[in-house]
């Protein structure tokens, strides 16, 4: 399966790392994808590390196992990174991306990533909070992610998840619009190196 591409999302309980992951999945199903989305369980308490992962290909997934060497990370949570080694298993032309305010530059030689693997950073944090009125990254996440892999078209990705969205918050529109403006800002604010 030469285009099987497998991601791995960084996160805390709390912070929407599954979710984000099953948004994800949604929207590449939509697009005709085969997708896979799946979490990593462990101790389930707000702010503990929790991974969720995902496998996307055009062609059918008979892959059942964990995600060991993702081709895309994505880090909901900055602070994991002085605790877990968040490139562990990425070949050397993956691409991480992570929420932080910094440059993309300055994460690279913190994290000593290698050269090949292309960072990219975001402020989905500090986004999350202007749009939606509190800090939880994975819907800029999403955003900066589609814009950094060009996995799925932005446009398709957008209106599938605003569909999830307001069916999950019927009778909260608010939050919906909060969400799509937050997607929209981390995709056009994403910073590569």
């Amino acid at each position: 399966m030469k285009d099987l591409v497998e991601i791995r999302w960084h996160g805390r309980g709390g912070q929407g790392a599954k979710t984000a992951a099953l948004l994800f999945a949604d929207a590449a199903l939509a697009s005709g994808k085969y997708i896979q989305a799946f979490p990593e369980y462990g101790p389930e308490r707000m702010g503990a590390p929790v991974a969720s992962f995902n496998r996307i290909s055009s062609e059918p997934i008979l892959l059942h196992s964990g995600v060991s060497n993702p081709s895309v990370v994505i880090v909901l949570d900055p602070t994991l990174t002085e605790s877990i080694d968040v490139t562990e298993g990425m070949p050397d032309n993956g691409v991480i991306i992570i929420n932080t305010g910094k440059c993309p530059d300055a994460i690279r030689k913190e994290l000593d990533i290698p050269g090949g693997i292309k960072v990219f950073t975001v402020d989905a944090s500090g986004i999350s909070k202007e749009t939606i009125g509190r800090e939880i990254p994975n819907t800029p996440m999403l955003g900066a992610f589609v814009k950094a892999t060009g996995m799925l078209d932005f446009k398709e990705m957008l209106e599938d998840t605003k569909k999830k969205l307001e069916k999950k918050f019927k009778n909260k529109p608010e939050v919906v619009a909060g969400n799509i403006k937050a997607i929209e800002r981390a995709y056009n604010e994403v910073r590569s190196q």
